[in-house]
């Protein structure tokens, strides 16, 4: 069943830009992860915070994701520019456009 993480997090100011530049090097190398959407939203009106939707083949996809040499150094880049402010929640996808069916 695929995995579906969505969250948002408080970046300090001014490095909203940056943060996102950091969250979007290199995406191609999750699909080979296991990653079938990564999008990265900001808001005109918040400047300090960036959202992640993603959708996994499944939640050990996603973990595993995060033992990856490439992705544990873009959360070391980006870690400081963040305020450790984060929301998060797991969800089963259960269909959708751009997502694969659920067996």
């Amino acid at each position: 069943m695929p995995y579906g993480h969505n969250g948002s997090m408080k970046v300090k100011p001014g490095h909203r830009d940056a943060v996102v530049a950091i969250l979007l090097d290199g995406v191609e190398r999750l699909r080979d992860a296991g990653c079938h959407l990564y999008v990265v939203s900001v808001s005109d009106t918040d400047p300090d915070t960036v959202w992640v939707n993603e959708v996994w083949e499944s939640a050990a996809h996603h973990q595993a994701s995060l033992d990856l040499p490439e992705v544990k150094e873009s959360i070391g880049k980006a870690m400081p520019m963040l305020t450790g402010e984060f929301t998060g929640q797991q969800l089963t996808v259960v269909g959708g456009l751009g997502v694969p069916r659920p067996t």
